[in-house]
């Protein structure tokens, strides 16, 4: 019942930025928490950042200061403005989608989209 679309990754030089950008719909009305994640070849999916319904928003640590998380006016998609960016930031970027109902919350993964950083 809820989808999400990233896009936005593909290949960049060291130091060089890229933007990321994740579109969640469902057929009920949500309130969402959307979040970036990522994993790296061998890696295990790791927390990158998230931004909750009430616009707070928190980062890893290995990203402060270099990525900016964002949303629209509708609150239904998320942006993550990547700067700085380093090869140990090579990986496959995913959205999450948590959209809360009266009852609870569903939650949706994004296909993912990839980000290479060559240095």
């Amino acid at each position: 019942q809820v989808q999400a679309v990233e896009s936005g990754g593909g290949s960049v030089q060291a130091g060089g930025s890229l933007r990321l950008s994740c579109a969640a719909s469902a057929r009920i009305n949500c309130e969402y928490d959307m979040s970036w994640y990522r994993q790296a070849p061998g890696k295990e999916r790791e927390f990158v950042s998230i931004i909750a319904r009430d616009g707070s928003t928190s980062y890893a640590d290995s990203v402060k200061g270099r990525f900016t998380i964002s949303q629209d006016g509708a609150k239904n998609t998320v942006y993550l403005q990547m700067n700085s960016l380093n090869p140990d930031d090579t990986a496959m970027y995913y959205c999450k989608a948590k959209c809360f109902v009266e009852w609870g919350s569903l939650d949706a993964w994004g296909q993912g989209t990839l980000v290479t950083v060559s240095s």
